[in-house]
């Protein structure tokens, strides 16, 4: 007579602890569509961030009065509501919270992808592999340069000659130093490049685009890849040439 046996099936890693119901953001972020959908959503605050600092920034051609009162403008936002500085400390927050997830996204995705390719790459991935790779390095340079903006002419920590409240003469001061301007312009152009790619890749993961609109998409996204770098780098330009000074 034969005994019936059971077999048990080993959980999956990615398989939530046995009794417990898996949540929805748990899944979500577990799963590769997720993930993506996380870095297409936190890469859109991004740039709705940067178009709305590249408006900012350019103040400076209008001289030190224009700059430094849009400077003393964007910490008393919702007063008498929001406490002075509160709409701004909540703005840092969305945004570190999205440049946390943008990036540990990226890592994931990354690793997931390394450990699903075969041990020769085909040549007609080639095209992919060169804008994974911008992507990844772009996004190192930029997040080195985001700890040193926010050292340089947030906490005055690495900028010698600022002073506190005066946004300005903090930004002439910054940018008299030729390697300062440097690396902001490295770091500039590859926000450029991770625009130009990212967007195009958020559009894809949010289902906006179409093979009638990809088009749009694509016009779009080196629209704004230019207007974002151009943009950013007449400031560290007009400082070195004497245009603002």
């Amino acid at each position: 007579m034969a005994l019936a046996t059971r077999t048990e099936r080993s959980p999956s890693p990615t398989e939530p602890p046995t009794g417990r119901s898996p949540s929805l953001v748990g899944l979500l972020w577990r799963s590769t569509v997720g993930k993506k959908a996380v870095m297409a959503t936190t890469g859109l605050i991004m740039l709705a961030y940067l178009v709305a600092h590249m408006l900012g920034n350019l103040k400076v051609f209008f001289g030190p009065g224009e700059l430094n009162h849009y400077g003393h403008w964007i910490r008393t936002i919702g007063e008498p509501f929001l406490h002075r500085m509160w709409f701004l400390w909540l703005t840092r927050v969305v945004l570190t919270a999205s440049v946390v997830l943008h990036g540990v996204a990226a890592y994931q995705l990354s690793r997931r992808d390394l450990a699903a390719r075969p041990a020769r790459y085909e040549r007609k991935r080639a095209r992919a592999s060169y804008a994974t790779r911008t992507m990844r390095w772009g996004g190192v340079i930029l997040g080195l340069f985001i700890v040193w903006h926010i050292l340089d002419l947030t906490t005055l920590t690495v900028n010698p000659n600022a002073e506190e409240g005066h946004p300005y003469q903090n930004l002439v001061a910054s940018f008299d130093r030729w390697y300062v301007s440097a690396f902001y312009i490295a770091a500039m152009l590859a926000l450029g490049l991770h625009v130009r790619h990212g967007f195009w890749s958020a559009a894809q993961t949010l289902g906006a685009n179409s093979p009638r609109r990809d088009r749009a998409f694509k016009v779009i996204a080196n629209g704004l890849a230019a207007l974002l770098t151009l943009g950013f780098l007449a400031v560290p330009i007009g400082v070195l040439t004497g245009i603002v000074s």
